[in-house]
C-alpha cells in the first residue's frame, strides 16, 4: 500500500508538472556600475609605460603614445541563441540561462575588457528578444560614464548563421554589428540565413529536447521553457520577399539566404556596419571540400563591409593552411578519398578502416567492397559522415580529420577555408575598390564565440565547462536514454554494425553533428585588440575601419607591426601601400601580465558575492606586476595568385622568417626587410605572430592522441563535455599563446 501511495503521488506530481506550460526565460538585471575611473586610468598608465619602454628598446624618440590598445570581444552569445539555451539545460550539465545582462557584468568585472558586441544567432531572436537585447545594451552603456571616456563600450548586433548542405552553397557564419544603439541606428530585426527552399520551421527537431524532462523531472520547468521558446520561434511568419527591409512588418522573420542578399538588406538600412566572417575552417558544420574561392566576387564579398575576419575564437584557430585535403574534388565534381599522410588521417579513410576492423569472417572481396562503400558514404554524408557507423564513439575515429601541428585548431579543419588560403586568392576577372584584381584584404581580430554571455573568457585557463561550450550528458543514465531515443527517432535501431549506413539527405540536424569530438577543440576565447585614439565608441569603430587591429588567443599581449619606409613614412598594421623598393618592417611585442589567483578588489566591490561567483566562477582578470616573456616573432609572407587556379601552397610561407627573442620583461623588438620584393614581380602580404612562453591551456592537447613508432595514431583520450571526463578536469596542456597582427598589404606601383 505504501508503495502504491508513493507511485500515485509521483504520478500526480508529474501530471502537475506536465500541466505547467513553458514561458519566457528571465530578462536579467545588470548589477555592476562603472568601474572606478582611477582603476581604468591606472591600467592605461601601465600600458603607456610598457609602450614607452619598448619604444626606447626600439630606438624611438621618447614621446607620449598617440594611441592606446583596447581589448574586447566582438562575438558573444546569450541564451537567447537557441543552441546556447540548449547547452544551458541541466541534463547537458548546463548551469542555467545567461541573458544579455550577464554579458555586461561579466565584461566589466570578470574579464575587465574595454568593449564587446552582442551577436546572438538571428534565427533564434524573437522580436521580444531583439528589443530586450537592445534595452540591455543601452543600459550597459548608460552605466559606463562619460561617452568620451567610458569604462566599457557595448555594441549591438547579430550573427548571420549560414550553413550549406553542400560545399557549393556554403558561405558560413558572419557577425554583423553597428556603431550606434538607438532605434534610428539599428535594424528593426535581425536577418537570418535560412535556405530559401526550406520550410520556415527549422526547429522541429529541437522540440524533442523537451522530452528530457522525463529523464530529469526535477528540472521539468527548464525543458518546458526551452520547448516554449522553440514553439515561439516556429510561430513567427517569414517576411515577404522583394520588399524593402524598411517597409517590412516588425514581427516577421527577415531572411537573406546568401551574402549578396544580406549586403543588399544592410544597404537598404543605410547604417554603418561591420560584417566579420568567422569560424571559416570549422568542420563541425562546414561541408567537406568547401573552398573560399566561390566567395571572391563582388557579388559575395563587399570590401566596404567585410574589412575584418575573425582569425581565432573559442572554437579554434582558423589561420593556418595545410596542403592535405579532407576529400579530393575531381574536375567532374565527384569525390575521391585521399590516402593518409604522415601528418593527416582523412576521416573517409578511417571510415573504411573501421569497416575493415568489423569484417570478421566476411569473404575478403565482400570486406573490401564494404570498406570502399564506407568511404563513399562518409564523403557523401559530409559533416554527418561519422553516422556511417551510428554506434561508433569518439575513440573509434582516432584523430581523423584533425590538424596535428596547428595551434588550438578547429575541429576537422577545412584548409581551403583558412585565413591564409583566403589571403592568397585573387580574382583578375573582377576589380577591387583600388582597381586591382579583387582580393580579400582583411584585418585580423579574435574573439570568444562564447555562448554563455561571457565576453573575453581567455584571461585565465580554468572552469572549462563554464568558460567554453563544452557540454554533454550529465550522467551515464541520461546519455544511454538519450542515445536510445535518438536512434529510434532516426530509424537506426536495426542498422547492421557490419554494414555501412547510407547517410541520407533526411538525416540532419544537431543530433547528427560530431558533438562528442568537438568538445576537445573548444577553448576559452580570444580577444580583439584595437589601436585606438581613445576609449570612445567612435574611436574604437574608426580603428576597426582602419584595420589597425589584431587578435590574441586570450592574453593581453601588446603588439605593434609597422612598415617603416613607406612613401609617407611609417604605416601601421592593416595598411595598403604601393612601394617600388624593398619594404622594411619593425615589430614590437610585450607579453601579457601574469595573473594572480582570485578577483581584485574592484571586482569584489563591483558585484555581489553571489553574482561574482555565478558569472566569474571565482576567478577574474587580476594582473600582477610581472609579464610573460615573448619567446619568438614569426613572419608570414603570402604572395597572392596572379591568375585564378594558380597553386596556392607555394604562395604561403609560414613562417617565412622566425626571430627568437632573448628573455626581457620589456618585450621583443624585431626589424626585417624583404629584399626579394623588388624582383618577385608580385604584390605581397605580410603579417606577424608574437609567441609567448609556454603556459597551460584548456584543450592544449586536443584529443590527446597516442602514436606508434611509425607515427600512426593508435588511440585517443578525448576531453569530453559529458560525465566521461571529470567535471573538474580542464584538460590542460602547454601551448604558446599568441597574438596575430593584421597584415600589411604591399603592392607594386601601377600594377
Amino acid at each position: 500500500m505504501k508503495g502504491y501511495r508513493f507511485r500515485l503521488a509521483a504520478t500526480l506530481a508529474l501530471a502537475g508538472l506536465a500541466a505547467c506550460g513553458g514561458g519566457e526565460q528571465p530578462q536579467g538585471r545588470i548589477e555592476g556600475e562603472r568601474r572606478p575611473e582611477a582603476v581604468v586610468a591606472r591600467a592605461q598608465a601601465e600600458q603607456d609605460a610598457a609602450q614607452m619602454e619598448i619604444g626606447r628598446k626600439a630606438g624611438e624618440a621618447p614621446s607620449p603614445p598617440e594611441r592606446q590598445i583596447l581589448f574586447g570581444d566582438l562575438h558573444v552569445h546569450t541564451t537567447y541563441s537557441i543552441d546556447a539555451f540548449m547547452l544551458s539545460l541541466p541534463a547537458l550539465a548546463g548551469e542555467g540561462v545567461h541573458p544579455p545582462a550577464d554579458a555586461c557584468d561579466f565584461a566589466r568585472y570578470c574579464s575587465a575588457i574595454d568593449f564587446f558586441a552582442l551577436t546572438d544567432h538571428a534565427e533564434s531572436i524573437t522580436p521580444a528578444h531583439w528589443q530586450a537585447s537592445k534595452d540591455s545594451i543601452r543600459q550597459c552603456n548608460a552605466l559606463a560614464g562619460d561617452p568620451a571616456n567610458p569604462d566599457l563600450v557595448a555594441f549591438m548586433g547579430f550573427e548571420w548563421t549560414q550553413v550549406g548542405r553542400k560545399r557549393e552553397d556554403h558561405f558560413g557564419h558572419k557577425c554583423v554589428f553597428f556603431p550606434g544603439t538607438g532605434d534610428a541606428e539599428l535594424p528593426a530585426r535581425a536577418i537570418t540565413a535560412q535556405p530559401d527552399a526550406v520550410d520556415q520551421n527549422l526547429f522541429t527537431g529541437l522540440e524533442r529536447v523537451r522530452g528530457l524532462r522525463w529523464v530529469d523531472p526535477l528540472h521539468w520547468s527548464s525543458y518546458d521553457e526551452f520547448g516554449w521558446m522553440v514553439g515561439e520561434l516556429a510561430k513567427l511568419p517569414r517576411c515577404p520577399k522583394g520588399v524593402d527591409t524598411r517597409e517590412l512588418p516588425l514581427d516577421c522573420v527577415e531572411n537573406a539566404a546568401t551574402p549578396d542578399v544580406l549586403f543588399e538588406k544592410l544597404g537598404q538600412w543605410g547604417f554603418p556596419v561591420q560584417v566579420i566572417p568567422h569560424g571559416t575552417t570549422w568542420g563541425f558544420y562546414t561541408p567537406l571540400g568547401t573552398s573560399m574561392d566561390k566567395q571572391l566576387s563582388r557579388k559575395y564579398h563587399d570590401p566596404s563591409l567585410q574589412r575584418i575576419i575573425e582569425i581565432a575564437s573559442g572554437h579554434g584557430n582558423a589561420e593556418q593552411y595545410r596542403n592535405w585535403r579532407d576529400v579530393i574534388v575531381n574536375a567532374d565534381g565527384s569525390l575521391t578519398c585521399p590516402e593518409p599522410t604522415e601528418d593527416y588521417l582523412p576521416c573517409c579513410w578511417r571510415a573504411g578502416e573501421i569497416m575493415r576492423e568489423r569484417c570478421g569472417d566476411l569473404p575478403p572481396e565482400e570486406c573490401e567492397a564494404r570498406v570502399a562503400e564506407a568511404r563513399e558514404y562518409y564523403m557523401s554524408g559530409s559533416v554527418l559522415g561519422h553516422m556511417v557507423f551510428p554506434d561508433t564513439r569518439a575513440e573509434d575515429w582516432l584523430d581523423c580529420g584533425q590538424c596535428r601541428d596547428c595551434f588550438k585548431p578547429t575541429l576537422a579543419l577545412r584548409p581551403l577555408e583558412s585565413v591564409q588560403y583566403t589571403l592568397a586568392l585573387s580574382n583578375p576577372e573582377e576589380k577591387g575598390p583600388d582597381g586591382r584584381p579583387l582580393r580579400f584584404r582583411y584585418g585580423f581580430v579574435a574573439s570568444s564565440d562564447n555562448h554563455k554571455a561571457r565576453p573575453g573568457t581567455g584571461y585565465k585557463q580554468y572552469a572549462r565547462r563554464e568558460m567554453t561550450e563544452a557540454g554533454g550528458a550529465r550522467s551515464e543514465f541520461i546519455d544511454r536514454t538519450v542515445r536510445s531515443t535518438q536512434r529510434s527517432a532516426l530509424g537506426l535501431d536495426d542498422v547492421d554494425p557490419r554494414e555501412p549506413f547510407n547517410v541520407v539527405e533526411g538525416l540532419q540536424g544537431i543530433i547528427g553533428l560530431d558533438a562528442e569530438r568537438v568538445t576537445s577543440f573548444l577553448y576559452p576565447g580570444g580577444l580583439a585588440a584595437v589601436h585606438s585614439t581613445g576609449r570612445s565608441r567612435a574611436a574604437i569603430w574608426e580603428a576597426m575601419q582602419r584595420r589597425e587591429v589584431y587578435g590574441t588567443s586570450g592574453p593581453r599581449i601588446l603588439l605593434w607591426f609597422d612598415l617603416v619606409n613607406g612613401p609617407e613614412g611609417t604605416y601601421p598594421m592593416g595598411s595598403e601601400v604601393a612601394l617600388a623598393r624593398a619594404p622594411q618592417f619593425r615589430v614590437k611585442a610585450v607579453g601579457s601580465f601574469k595573473q594572480k589567483p582570485g578577483c581584485p578588489e574592484v571586482s569584489t566591490r563591483g558585484l555581489s558575492s553571489a553574482r561574482l561567483e555565478k558569472l566569474c566562477r571565482g576567478e577574474c582578470y587580476n594582473p600582477s606586476d610581472e609579464r610573460h616573456a615573448i619567446v619568438a616573432v614569426e613572419v608570414i609572407r603570402i604572395r597572392p595568385q596572379q591568375a585564378r587556379g594558380e597553386a596556392v601552397g607555394p604562395l604561403i610561407e609560414d613562417p617565412w622568417r622566425r626571430f627568437d627573442c632573448p628573455p626581457d620583461p620589456a618585450g621583443c623588438v624585431v626589424s626585417f626587410e624583404d629584399e626579394e620584393f623588388e624582383t618577385s614581380g608580385r604584390d605581397t602580404v605580410y603579417y606577424v605572430r608574437a609567441l609567448q612562453e609556454p603556459t597551460p591551456a584548456v584543450n592544449g592537447a586536443n584529443l590527446r592522441t597516442t602514436f606508434d613508432a611509425e607515427g600512426n595514431a593508435i588511440a585517443t583520450k578525448p576531453c569530453y563535455g559529458d560525465y566521461r571526463t571529470p567535471f573538474d578536469d580542464d584538460c590542460l596542456a602547454p601551448v604558446n599563446e599568441r597574438a596575430w597582427s593584421s597584415p600589411i598589404y604591399v603592392d607594386r606601383p601601377g600594377a
